[in-house]
């Protein structure tokens, strides 16, 4: 097969984030079928998505021998909701552009990764044009998510998100979602069709956790890095409004007393003011650092005691996985997991972790104090994580089974 992904966040090589669609494209590649990608220039971290270096689209075989071409988005000159809603909306219709005069083999069928809920166009429009399957993937519901954390306020706005998501759920052959729980919505409070609705969830990259462990000394990466001694927790992703890793800094201030020390790894709207908020706190028990490849991600959580996951607590949130869960996982990381709902049931069921009530600094303390004082169980628990990863959620056998449905489709 030769299959067209419509992805604004396809990941160039070696930039860190999550990876879902880089490694699925290189397993489907090694399975002999053709990938492009209609990506976006932006990485989803960045917090000055006004820095945009390209008005051309450009087309380069990356290093897993996908096809990616990039196109360019244009944000208006205002700060904010409506910058961000105006690069969204634009890539839209760049790659609209892209997939009619840029995209010209020939194509078994489209798939469309969202958020955002626009590029659902895009599929539809070269599903008609190019008389090929379209294939919508569900990361995160849409809009729920954007008003549940007020980015989406305009009631003449939610509306016609609303009207949009409906329409692209009938236009759609076929559509993926990546939780248990997003199945379930869909199906009663949306009334799609069940026969269109498979499940391939986010997985662990355990190919990249065993090429970065096998040379790797973790005590002389912590010597090198200032961490000796230290409990280190680790965090890696976004640094957003949905992250609200303001909980991070206030648990921070009250486990100063102990060997805590929090690694934030990422980008976002938010890293500035979290930087200087911890500078304003004085807090010595805390370090931010830059995106980065995630070979080097993988160290770092190989160096740490504890992975954690974090997001503001609303509703949706407790229908999601966060993916970067799974990389603790294939590190055999035991999780802090600050987010309620089917995150909380995946660690408790794995016996991966400790629960921690999301914005509840006090709780977060205790379970990181319980955690010092019984690091006996980490062990296991990362070992439980691992294998559990291993059997529900393998990259690899999840990338064969979407390929499946692909083939039937």
């Amino acid at each position: 097969m030769h299959i067209l992904l419509v992805h604004q966040f396809f990941l160039k090589d070696n930039d860190g984030g999550g990876s879902r669609w880089n490694e699925m494209s290189r397993i489907w590649v090694e399975a002999g079928h053709q990938v492009t990608v209609l990506a976006g220039i932006i990485h989803y971290m960045e917090h000055n998505s006004a820095q945009i270096s390209s008005k051309s689209f450009t087309s380069k075989m990356n290093f897993d021998g996908v096809e990616v071409i990039s196109c360019p988005a244009t944000a208006v000159s205002t700060k904010g909701y409506f910058k961000k809603l105006s690069i969204l909306i634009s890539f839209t219709f760049s790659a609209l552009w892209a997939g009619i005069f840029h995209a010209r083999s020939k194509y078994d069928l489209v798939i469309v990764s969202s958020p955002p809920l626009f590029v659902g166009i895009t599929g539809i429009v070269l599903s008609w044009l190019k008389r090929i399957p379209f294939v919508f993937e569900v990361r995160d519901i849409w809009p729920e998510s954007a008003i549940q954390t007020h980015v989406l306020k305009n009631k003449l706005l939610i509306k016609a998100a609303y009207w949009l998501e409906g329409f692209i759920y009938e236009k759609a052959q076929l559509i993926n979602v990546l939780t248990p729980a997003f199945r379930e919505i869909l199906m009663k409070r949306k009334k799609v069709p069940a026969e269109k609705l498979i499940y391939i969830p986010n997985a662990a990259d355990f190919r990249i956790a065993s090429e970065v462990s096998i040379h790797f000394d973790r005590d002389n990466f912590r010597k090198e890095h200032q961490l000796d001694h230290k409990f280190v927790i680790v965090y890696v992703g976004a640094h957003g409004i949905a992250n609200h890793l303001i909980q991070i800094l206030e648990t921070a201030e009250l486990v100063q007393d102990t060997n805590a020390y929090f690694l934030l790894i990422g980008d976002g709207d938010h890293k500035k003011w979290l930087v200087d908020e911890a500078q304003r706190r004085n807090l010595k028990n805390v370090r931010f650092l830059d995106k980065m490849a995630k070979h080097t991600v993988f160290e770092f959580i190989l160096a740490s005691d504890m992975g954690t996951s974090v997001l503001q607590k609303i509703e949706i949130f407790k229908t999601i996985y966060s993916n970067k869960t799974f990389d603790y996982f294939s590190c055999k990381k035991p999780v802090l997991m600050v987010i309620d709902g089917i995150s909380r049931k995946l660690v408790e069921e794995a016996d991966a972790g400790i629960f921690v009530e999301p914005e509840n600094p006090l709780d977060f303390a205790e379970k990181i104090r319980y955690c010092i004082n019984n690091q006996h169980l980490l062990h296991q628990q990362g070992e439980n994580g691992y294998r559990y990863a291993e059997e529900y959620f393998n990259r690899d056998v999840l990338a064969k089974q979407y390929l499946d449905y692909l083939e039937e489709l």
